[in-house]
């Protein structure tokens, strides 16, 4: 019997009195300063652009050497890489540009003349472009025509 008023004391105590245990209260978080994006080196972009690249994914990769063309407007290998990138999309006007303007920011004229291959790309798209818009093709040159009236 003892036993049980003990209990019944306990179980109304525990009824009546707040509880002891503290509340799921969480702590109050510190506050954090949201720092603002800061791009990575243009050439850090360009060797992630070139990771895309070479992986086909090719919205990554623009992205990526748009990025690093924004950061360094006067380095070389980011225009490079968007050219190669529109070049493998078909936009055969805007790899023409970007391979251009690779050559043009190139730091020397000896490293323009070594970069061959984007000279090939760069007469092999003019080719294409105009043989495939029909306005910009030229008529041959002929003689005086000597035709029956």
């Amino acid at each position: 019997m003892r036993w049980l008023a003990i209990m019944a004391l306990f179980i109304v105590r525990l009824a009546i009195l707040p509880p002891l245990v503290a509340q799921d209260v969480a702590p109050p978080e510190p506050e954090v300063e949201a720092k603002p994006y800061v791009s990575p080196p243009a050439w850090k972009s360009v060797e992630v652009g070139n990771f895309y690249l070479r992986r086909k994914r090719y919205r990554a990769a623009l992205s990526r050497f748009r990025e690093g063309a924004k950061t360094d407007p006067y380095y070389a290998p980011a225009y490079l890489g968007m050219g190669n990138v529109y070049y493998r999309l078909g936009l055969k006007e805007k790899a023409l540009e970007n391979y251009r303007k690779y050559l043009d920011l190139l730091p020397s004229s000896k490293q323009a003349e070594e970069a061959r291959d984007v000279h090939k790309a760069i007469n092999r798209l003019e080719r294409q472009l105009r043989s495939s818009h029909p306005s910009s093709r030229t008529q041959p040159a002929s003689g005086p025509s000597s035709s029956p009236d």
